[in-house]
């Protein structure tokens, strides 16, 4: 199971210049909020923003060492 840190490291190194929080939402390192402020995703509907965090961390979902996510994004 990947900790916060290293899904905000992931996304910050995909996303450079954002800001990013993971919040461990059930405190049992299965149930994940991720915070995410982009310049990236400036014109980008909510749903091209969520397919942005989504497809960086597709390989943690795919292999099952990510549970659940939920994400709120931002433009920066």
């Amino acid at each position: 199971m990947p900790n916060p840190q290293e899904l905000k490291n992931k996304i910050e190194k995909n996303l450079p210049s954002s800001i990013v929080e993971i919040i461990d939402e059930r405190d049992d390192g299965m149930h994940y909020k991720a915070v995410v402020k982009s310049g990236k995703f400036k014109g980008k509907s909510l749903v091209e923003q969520h397919r942005i965090v989504l497809d960086i961390l597709k390989e943690d979902f795919k292999n099952g060492s990510l549970h659940s996510l939920s994400i709120e994004t931002r433009e920066k």
